[in-house]
């Protein structure tokens, strides 16, 4: 549980000050990165090698840049790298700019260099240097400014500047969106309940944290035993469930499977005391038990996705705790129980980071989407933050959003104590892993776990790294457990159709509850394959189930006390 915050006035003061400098800025600690680079300079003032190391380097690079300048003033086309995507087009290689560019190369390199393998620097440290001063790179980059790039210029010059018109257009769209909590432009093409989010079902359960959305059977028989889908919060639910041809939801239930799906609300201020015993009760528990009365004598297959599968595991070790046997598997998807390794998240979590963000939550009783948005952009800042802005306010091009861009764009706020608790008791201290983990009071523990598990990471996740993810297998006693591993990110990995040439997959599956490989150990033995996961999963789903010839549930049960409220995709999932 949360500590009471303190309301003594210089605390109370204190919490304004960093409420207010967080305004300025983005949300992160500043004294993080300030006592990071003192730790640098400190450790760089001892270490002469490093220094002569740099100093030489510096030297050469002068003598580099006025030698290729003088190459270039001959008039020469010289190009000004072979091996770098971003200075690649012919015009790269005019004058002044090719010259431009090799300053840009030269100090980039110099930078790196001088920010990296500094002797005695932590690693976190070392991390958040190297992370800042990546993001100072990424801003002066000649690619990234009109005057100095020879492509946008001769853009401009072709279209007498009507680019510059489209983008100031749009970046006044944009600004109008951001101010007035607007859908983006041009997501109007996809709308939820219109062409995403379209699975029939009905909404047959709402409290004051989720809706449960039970989806219509397309077979004349199913399994019997339904599937539970508990999706992360921090987004909307229907990313499982976006166009029809990308829909797992529609997957599995064209498969001939029962589903339901839980759809947070999206907190508002009144919400600001709900936590995780209450996500876990509100949301886990309750849904369980309505689908329990929904389809009565059938154990559940579990399925959680991102910080929807932690609250899983930590349901379903509640469950193992109390001899709860409703459960018959759990499916984790993307999701972290071991946060000793959260990979470049940790960037951004920290006992100053976590002041700081609770001053902005304290304030306003939750943590908005948009400044959660911005630490995943900054962490791929060239591509989800400069090429998008030139593309967009100087190119005049409006990127076309596809369905699950759309969905990305349509973010939730947390409410303040569940994300302190979150922040605080899995990121921190690592609370689950370590079996120092508490729900309504009562210490779990994942070894409880024994139930056949399918845990599943993607290559390019930056939000839950595989090797974290696959954590969960010294941490669970399962006999029946398999691993797999998905090409492509935290999103595309997941969200890849039923049949997708471009990925691949590996799986293992281990029949004893003690054998534990290193994650290259396993990567060496997993079978490689071509194609989606989707299909194998859902055979993994068909083999712990009954045969697919129990006769359709009815949409909700009335009688029971769960009555159809609304048709999906249901009203949560449509607040702003």
């Amino acid at each position: 549980m949360t500590q009471p915050v303190s309301n003594t006035m210089p605390e109370a003061l204190a919490r304004e000050m960093r409420a207010q400098l967080a305004a300025v800025t983005g949300g992160l600690a500043p004294d993080d990165y300030a006592q990071a680079w003192w730790d640098w300079y400190l450790n760089m003032a001892q270490a002469p090698d490093k220094q002569a190391e740099i100093a030489n380097s510096a030297f050469q690079a002068v003598a580099d840049h006025f030698s290729f300048a003088a190459k270039a003033a001959t008039g020469t086309p010289v190009a000004p790298a072979s091996d770098d995507k971003r200075f690649a087009a012919e015009a790269w290689s005019q004058w002044p700019f090719n010259v431009m560019a090799r300053g840009y190369l030269n100090w980039e390199q110099l930078v790196k260099q001088a920010t990296s393998q500094v002797p005695g620097l932590s690693g976190r440290n070392a991390d958040l240097v190297k992370f800042s001063s990546q993001q100072v790179l990424e801003a002066a980059s000649p690619t990234n400014h009109l005057l100095a790039n020879p492509e946008l210029l001769e853009l401009t010059r072709a279209q007498s500047g009507q680019n510059l018109v489209a983008g100031f257009k749009h970046w006044i769209e944009d600004a109008d969106a951001m101010l007035n909590h607007k859908a983006p432009a041009g997501s109007g093409e996809f709308k939820v309940g219109e062409n995403i989010a379209v699975t029939p079902g009905k909404v047959v359960y709402r409290n004051e944290l989720i809706e449960l959305i039970q989806y219509a059977p397309t077979t004349p028989t199913v399994h019997a035993e339904p599937i539970l889908i508990v999706p992360a919060w921090i987004m909307k639910f229907y990313i499982l469930d976006l166009s029809p041809n990308n829909s797992l939801v529609r997957y599995l239930v064209d498969k001939g499977h029962t589903v339901f799906m839980i759809s947070w609300k999206n907190p508002n201020q009144a919400d600001r005391n709900l936590g995780m015993d209450d996500y876990c009760n509100l949301g886990v528990r309750d849904a369980l038990q309505a689908v329990g009365a929904i389809v009565p004598n059938a154990k559940v297959q579990a399925v959680g996705y991102c910080i929807g599968g932690t609250l899983l595991s930590i349901a379903a070790a509640d469950l193992a705790r109390q001899g709860d046997k409703r459960l018959a598997s759990v499916t984790l998807l993307a999701a972290q129980t071991d946060f000793s390794e959260p990979g470049e998240l940790s960037l951004f979590i920290s006992p100053r980071q976590l002041e700081m963000l609770e001053a902005v939550m304290q304030k306003a009783g939750v943590l908005s989407s948009d400044k959660m948005g911005a630490s995943f952009m900054l962490l791929r800042s060239r591509d989800l933050l400069w090429n998008p802005m030139v593309n967009t306010y100087i190119k005049g091009k409006r990127e076309k959003l596809n369905d699950l861009m759309t969905w990305n764009s349509d973010g939730t706020r947390m409410p303040c104590r569940m994300h302190s608790e979150y922040l605080k008791r899995l990121y921190l201290q690592n609370d689950l892993a370590t079996g120092r983990f508490g729900v309504n009071g009562e210490p779990i523990s994942l070894s409880a776990i024994t139930l056949p598990l399918f845990v599943l990471g993607t290559e390019a996740d930056h939000v839950a790294p595989w090797k974290s993810v696959y954590k969960a297998r010294a941490l669970t006693r399962s006999t029946d457990y398999t691993f797999a591993l998905v090409s492509a990110g935290h999103n595309g990995g997941i969200v890849c159709g039923p049949e997708n040439p471009k990925r691949r997959f590996r799986e293992r599956t281990w029949t004893d509850a003690d054998t534990v490989w290193s994650p290259d150990e396993w990567l060496e033995r997993a079978r490689l394959q071509q194609g989606s996961w989707w299909p194998s999963w859902q055979a993994w789903l068909a083999r712990h189930s009954g045969p697919p010839d129990a006769p359709c549930p009815s949409l909700g049960n009335a009688d029971a006390g769960y009555a159809i409220l609304h048709d999906a995709p249901g009203t949560y999932v449509l607040q702003r």
